[in-house]
Formats: structure tokens, sequence, C-alpha cells
């Protein structure tokens, strides 16, 4: 960032080379983030593109003779003069799939984008497979792009042939990208200026951060920004840009604020992930951790009459035996915390395991001390 734009030259003269450095860290310009990572233009957006298609060159690995898969490689080769009755088919090197991609806005005719193929058949592996030539379409069922090329796998699966052969699979051989696949044919129109006015739009939607962006804003562009509400921000083009508009919002998506980040607390409980922000608090609380452990099991006895014996007959009977074991509960008290790193050390400090912790944490916001948002995924 060039600080002479920012600073009066004669304020600049007057600070030591301590101070500036002091002054520097305190100002939330220093650790602030950019408006281009925390907004979007409207009207600069992503659009979808779907299409179906086909895969050959699969050796033997693709679609085992689906009824779909046969009609389509026959209206290909129909296309090409070639008439054939789709039961007299075989598909074993053909894989139908789905051709997916985002074109974003503002692509010119003739530009690339990657594509990502997905099988909707049962074929093993796209390993070495091309695609042929397949349209994109938008959701207006219009053709946008088209896909072509050969596949990148990054997976594989094999083993030996027949049944019962082990197989060893790595990734998901049945899914893989082209990168720069498909070829812009159609330009989508995109408007980001309405009426000498641009919309930013949040990424992460917020009242505390959509106005300290305006404020942002506006010392540099003197009323030029106004928070509409929690996602957007509408900013006045400055005479001297309105006949440049791309030149003003390089300058806009470079202003440097200071987002508000919530008191939030993201569980996923297949995963045992656990991510806090810093800005949870915990109010005064006792916590009683412990574990009950119960293990059954179940063995099976042979009952049988004796050698010499001519009745009774041998018979299994089960015999089952039942453990219980609890662990000591620990009964800690908790002190108002302002930090996570207190918290965690707190909750580390019981020993418990990260799906004992988030029973910990759901029951803390239950009973009213857990002063965050909390997310189970």
């Amino acid at each position: 960032m060039n600080i002479r734009r920012l600073i009066p030259l004669q304020f600049l003269q007057r600070l030591s080379l301590a101070a500036l450095c002091c002054w520097l860290a305190a100002s939330p310009a220093a650790a602030g983030v950019r408006v281009r990572d925390l907004a979007m233009i409207a009207g600069a957006r992503d659009n979808q593109l779907v299409g179906y298609g086909l895969v050959v060159g699969l050796a033997g690995d693709g679609d085992k003779d689906p009824v779909y898969t046969k009609q389509t490689v026959a209206n290909m080769l129909q296309r090409h003069g070639i008439t054939v009755p789709p039961a007299t088919l075989s598909s074993k090197n053909v894989a139908v799939v789905m051709v997916t991609a985002d074109i974003a806005a503002f692509m010119k005719n003739g530009s690339r984008i990657d594509v990502q193929v997905a099988s909707i058949g049962d074929a093993k592996s796209l390993q070495g497979g091309v695609l042929l030539q397949t349209p994109l379409l938008g959701a207006d069922n219009r053709v946008y792009a088209v896909a072509q090329g050969p596949l990148s796998v990054g997976g594989f699966s094999a083993g030996a042939g027949g049944g019962g052969g082990a197989t060893v699979t790595k990734n998901h051989p049945t899914v893989a990208t082209i990168i720069g696949g498909a070829l812009v044919e159609k330009e989508i129109p995109a408007t980001i200026v309405h009426d000498q006015t641009l919309e930013l739009l949040l990424r992460e939607p917020g009242f505390t951060t959509a106005a300290r962006m305006a404020t942002a804003i506006n010392l540099i562009y003197t009323n030029a920004a106004e928070a509409v509400d929690a996602t957007t921000v509408k900013v006045q083009l400055p005479e001297v840009a309105q006949g440049r508009p791309v030149d003003f919002i390089a300058r806009l998506e470079a202003i440097e604020l200071e987002p508000d980040a919530p008191a939030r607390i993201v569980i996923n409980e297949r995963t045992g992930t656990i991510v806090a922000t810093s800005r949870i608090k915990i109010s005064n609380c006792a916590i009683s951790q412990g574990s009950l452990t119960i293990n059954i099991a179940s063995t099976l006895q042979v009952s049988q009459p004796n050698a010499l014996s001519s009745t009774g007959e041998t018979v299994v009977t089960p015999q089952t035996k039942t453990d219980v074991t609890e662990n000591k509960a620990r009964f800690i008290n908790l002190p108002e915390m302002p930090t996570v790193e207190k918290v965690a050390s707190a909750l580390n400090a019981l020993g418990v395991t990260p799906r004992d912790m988030m029973a910990i944490f759901q029951a803390m916001k239950q009973a009213g001390a857990l002063q965050a948002e909390l997310i189970t995924r």
C-alpha cells in the first residue's frame, strides 16, 4: 500500500520510525482485508453449464451395455451417416457421462474453461478415455460452450478378473476433469453499473461488516457508499470515474477494512471436527464429565450327555456376561472466559474426546453459558 497517498507528508515527517511502526500496527488497515476478498460486484457472477456426452476408448471398463448407452452410441453414429440398430451395439469401451462447468462473467467467444466429467452408468473407470464433442447448456437451455478432449483422472481401479477377484480402488476413477476442455461459443451478457451506481454483495452477510465497508469507502470517496442491508453496499461512481468504471472498481477492491467475525462454533459430527472463532465467550458454569461403558459378551457352550448314556442329545447353550464400567467423573468450574484459547485449554484439561467436547458445547448452549452461535452439521 502507498502510505503517502493516505497520510499527509507533513505528518510523516514529524513521526519517528518507532512511532510510525506503532501507528501502522494499530491502524485497522494494517491488518485489514481487501474489499474484493469480502464482496463481489453485483452482475459479475458465474453461471453453471451442463451437458450429456460420451467418453470413448475405455478398454473394456465402460458401461455394461445398458439401453441408454447403446441408444446414445447409435444416435452418435447416425449423426455421422451410419445407421445401426442399438441392440446390435456393445458399449464396453464407451461410457455415458454428465459434463459440468462454471463460466465466469465477461468470458468472450473462444475462451477456454475447465470442465468436470462424471459417469452416470456402471462404468468401472474413465481412465484413458476421450470425451466426444459435448454441447454445454445453461439454465435457459441455450448452448454457451462446447467440451471435448482427453480426460484427466485422479484415481484408478485395478483387480483380478472374474468372480471373487481382489480389487484395489484409489479416489474416484469414474470422475475426471479436462483443464481448458471447453470453448466458449456464446458470451453471457453482464451489467454491473446501473444509473452510475454499482452494488457490492458481501460473501458473508453482516450488518457490522457492511457498515464498516461503507465507512472505509467513504474515507477515500466522500459520501460515495451506503450500506443498504446486511449484504448490499451501494457505491456511487464519482464524476471522474463515470466513463471508466473498471479503473474505479480496481481501486475500490483494493480498499482494506477489518471485517466483523461472529462468535460461532461449527461442529461436524461425522468427522469429529470442531472449529471456533476467537470471539466466543463462556459465562460462569461448572462441568462434570464422565463415561459409562457397558460390555456385553456372549459365548457359546456345548452341553452333551455322558459317553455311555443312551439318552439325551448334544445342544449348544449361549452364556452372556455383562460388565459395567463407569469412569470417575470430574467436576470443574469454568470462570468467565473471553478467549477461545482459554476455552480450549479448559476443555482439554478434562481429557475429553472430540465427540465428548461436542456434547459439552451443546450442553453449554442449552444452559445459556455459551455466548456463541452453535452450528451442527
